[in-house]
């Protein structure tokens, strides 16, 4: 007698089932300050004037900025070729006076990566650069409370691939716990200091609990813990836009899983 091919959990699985290719990478745009550029030199600041046209010029090609766990779940089904993640980093407090109102004119969301270790402090890893202040807590909440999406970017700004394991775990794990206490609210995504990271640093993130992890040039790394992005900043115009957008998906391998 034959034996049926849906007898229960131990059959094998299907194998004529479509399985989705990798598709290209999302297109994740890395911003940091807004404000004012007259002493910029680490290039980390775009003025509010060149964020709007920025976030303009998205829109007529009829892309959506939207933040990075939007983004993926988009990508998981199918869907999500007109979303571009815009991601800021650092937490700085101008991203309430300047960049939050750019982006309800736009109808555009964000993830905004920040530093629950220097709640209302200032950008000391930046020795050369002017002393920017720090979004503190009712800060970060009301972020939260206009819809957008709240990442660790660590608890202090360290290069992680250069931490040790108890550095790395409090920077990872102690981090995402903090700001589920400010938020009230789970923590999906990290963001790597200084876009560095490597296979041990993807490990601990990835244990830690988050969903993905957003990096600058990942190298070999791949997949939703190692999401490469794209600067942008004061110099970005309409055309350098296109430029790097189309570089960005020329340079980089599909990702799969994402």
């Amino acid at each position: 007698m034959p034996v049926s091919a849906d007898r229960g959990p131990s059959a094998a699985p299907r194998s004529d089932a479509p399985r989705r290719r990798p598709g290209p990478p999302p297109w994740v745009a890395m911003y940091h300050s807004v404000g004012d550029c007259s002493h910029d030199p680490y290039r980390v600041t775009v003025s509010p004037h060149r964020l709007d046209r920025q976030l303009g010029w998205l829109r007529r090609r009829g892309l959506r900025g939207v933040g990075v766990r939007e983004l993926l779940a988009a990508r998981a089904r199918g869907e999500g070729q007109d979303l571009v993640g815009l991601t800021f980093d650092d937490g700085y407090a101008d991203f309430l006076a300047h960049a939050l109102p750019l982006l309800r004119r736009h109808a555009f969301g964000a993830t905004l990566f920040v530093l629950p270790g220097r709640l209302g402090g200032d950008n000391a890893w930046d020795p050369c650069g002017p002393r920017k202040p720090l979004l503190s807590a009712e800060g970060i909440r009301q972020a939260a409370a206009e819809g957008i999406e709240i990442g660790s970017h660590g608890l202090t700004h360290q290069d992680l691939t250069r931490a040790d394991d108890t550095l790395l775990r409090a920077e990872v794990n102690d981090s995402r716990a903090l700001l589920s206490e400010v938020t009230d609210a789970h923590i999906h995504g990290f963001c790597y200091p200084y876009g560095q990271a490597d296979r041990r640093t993807v490990d601990a993130v990835r244990e830690a609990g988050y969903s993905y992890a957003c990096a600058t040039t990942p190298g070999d790394l791949a997949g939703p813990y190692a999401l490469p992005r794209v600067h942008i900043g004061e110099r970005d115009t309409a055309w350098r836009l296109h430029l790097k957008r189309r570089l960005h998906c020329l340079r980089l391998r599909p990702v799969d899983g994402v």
